[in-house]
C-alpha cells in the first residue's frame, strides 16, 4: 500500500520557492519536489487563513460546514470564530480501517484543549504545537503558554521549531521503515509565518548571496531556506529508509504570504487574509516515483480539501458521504479528467473592527469570481480569464452574471450557517 505525507507550509506565497522563477530565493529541495513530480499551476487555499484550509484539509469539506469560518483561538474565546465540529471524521480516522498508522507532526492549530486535539479527533501520533502561531521559534510560547505536545504530554524541547518539526518527522518515518503497515503523516511546518526568526547563520548566508535585499526580505528569504533545508532531510530520510518509491508526497502552503514580511504571492493581487487571488492562490506539488510522471504540470484548479479525497481514493477507502473535496488521483497518473463544474467558495470569519465577527467570502464559476474582502463593502466581481490580476470590477457592467453568482453564493452561505462555530457545551 501506498504511504501518504502531507506537508503543509505556513504563509507561503505563490511565488515563495525558486522553481517558481523568483531569483532571489533558492529552494533546491521543494523544487526538487517540482522536477521529481508534479507541480499544480492552480492550487488554492480553502481559506485565506490559518484554521479554515486546515479544516478543509482534514475532513474534505468547506470549513464553514466543519465549524471552522475563521481562526480557532479558544484559549481567547473572544476572539476565537471557529470550533471544529464533533460530527466531522478526520482524515486519520478514515484511514485507520485501511491499516493506516497516522501521525501529525507541527502544527495543528484547530483546538487547544479536549476534545479537540490530535490524538483525540483520530490521529495516532502528535509531536508539535496546539496553538496558532508561535511568539518566539526558539522558545515556542505563545501569550506565556506553553502548547508543545507529545500527545497528551506537556514537552519543553529547546531548538528552533523548523528544526525540531524535521527531526521528529524523520525520526517518524525512520520507525515507520520497521513496521509492516503504512503510515500517513501530516507534517505541518509554522514557517514561515511570523514572528520572522530565521537562525542567524541562515540569516547571514542570504545577505551575502543577495547584498542589496532589504532585511526584511532577506529574514523572511532564509527562514523558507531554512525550512526548505528541513524538507530535504524529511525527503533524503524517505530515501534512506526505502520508503520513498511507496510514498506519495504532496505539498502545499495553508494561505498566500504576508507582503509587510516581504512575501512574494507572485503577480496576483493582494494577500493572506484576503480574498483576491494573492491570498488564495498557493505552491502546490506532488511526488509519486513510478506513478506521477516527473516534471509535469497540470492546470486543474485544485483546493486544499480535495487533498482529503484524494488521499482515500489512494488508501482504497470511501470518503465520507457529503463532503465537498474531489479525488485529483486521475490527474496524478496522467489520465484525462473532465472539465471542472463545482462553484469554488472561500470564507473567512473574524472579529475586530475590521470584521466586527462578521464573514468576507468568494465564489468562483468558471472564469468569474465574485468576491467581498470587507463585510462593510460591495462585492466585487471579476473575469479571471481576461483579468487574472483582478484590476476591473465588473459587477455594474454584467449584472446578470454578478446575479447570478450572488445567488450562488447565498447557497454557499446558507449551508455554512447549519454548523455552529463555536462551543455549544461548557469545556469539561
Amino acid at each position: 500500500m501506498t504511504n501518504i505525507l502531507i506537508i503543509l507550509t505556513d504563509d507561503q506565497g505563490r511565488g515563495d520557492y525558486s522553481a517558481f522563477g523568483t531569483k532571489d530565493i533558492q529552494t533546491p529541495q521543494l523544487d526538487r519536489l517540482f522536477r521529481e513530480g508534479m507541480g499544480f499551476q492552480n492550487f488554492f487555499a480553502n481559506s485565506a487563513v490559518c484554521s479554515p484550509t486546515r479544516a478543509a484539509l482534514l475532513t474534505g469539506c468547506y470549513p464553514d460546514r466543519v465549524g471552522v469560518p475563521g481562526v480557532v483561538r479558544d484559549e481567547n474565546p473572544e476572539n476565537s470564530w471557529g470550533y471544529l465540529t464533533p460530527s466531522a471524521r478526520l482524515l486519520p480516522q478514515v484511514l485507520k480501517p485501511a491499516g493506516y498508522h497516522t501521525a501529525l507532526i507541527g502544527k495543528w492549530h484547530l483546538g487547544t484543549s479536549s476534545p479537540n486535539t490530535p490524538t483525540e479527533r483520530g490521529f495516532d501520533y502528535f509531536h508539535g504545537f496546539l496553538g496558532d502561531m508561535m511568539d518566539d521559534y526558539w522558545t515556542h510560547r505563545r501569550n506565556g503558554q506553553n502548547y508543545m505536545r507529545r500527545n497528551q504530554e506537556v514537552i519543553d524541547p529547546k531548538g528552533h521549531a523548523t528544526d525540531l518539526f524535521t527531526d521528529w518527522a524523520c525520526q517518524y518515518l525512520t520507525e515507520r521503515a520497521k513496521a509492516k503497515r503504512p503510515f500517513f503523516l501530516y507534517l505541518a511546518y509554522n514557517a514561515p509565518h511570523d514572528p520572522i526568526q530565521p537562525p542567524p547563520e541562515w540569516l547571514e548566508k542570504v545577505k551575502q548571496r543577495e547584498p542589496g535585499m532589504s532585511e526584511k526580505r532577506a529574514k523572511l528569504v532564509a527562514l523558507i531556506e531554512h525550512m526548505d533545508a528541513g524538507v530535504g532531510q524529511v525527503l533524503d530520510t524517505l530515501e534512506r529508509t526505502g520508503l520513498a518509491k511507496d510514498t506519495l508526497v504532496l505539498f502545499t502552503s495553508d494561505n498566500g504570504g504576508v507582503l509587510a514580511n516581504g512575501a512574494n504571492n507572485g503577480p496576483w493581487r493582494s494577500e493572506k487574509g484576503h480574498m483576491y487571488e494573492g491570498g488564495l492562490r498557493v505552491p502546490g506539488a506532488a511526488r509519486w516515483p513510478g506513478v506521477i510522471a516527473p516534471g509535469t504540470t497540470t492546470e486543474r484548479t485544485t483546493l486544499t480539501m480535495d487533498l482529503f479525497a484524494t488521499a482515500c481514493s489512494v488508501a482504497g477507502v470511501p470518503p465520507p458521504p457529503g463532503i465537498d473535496g474531489t479525488s485529483f488521483l486521475p490527474t496524478l497518473r496522467g489520465e484525462p479528467e473532465p472539465p471542472e463544474s463545482r462553484d469554488h467558495y472561500f470564507v473567512r470569519r473574524e472579529g475586530g473592527v475590521a470584521y466586527g465577527g462578521k464573514t468576507i467570502e468568494a465564489l468562483r464559476r468558471g472564469d468569474w469570481k465574485l468576491l467581498q474582502d470587507s463585510p462593510f463593502a460591495p462585492q466585487e466581481l471579476y473575469n479571471l480569464k481576461t483579468d487574472p490580476l483582478e484590476t476591473t470590477n465588473l459587477a455594474l457592467q454584467n449584472k446578470v452574471v454578478f446575479q447570478e453568482l450572488a445567488a450562488g453564493l447565498r447557497q454557499q452561505i446558507q449551508q455554512g450557517a447549519t454548523v455552529p462555530w463555536q462551543r455549544l457545551e461548557p469545556p469539561k
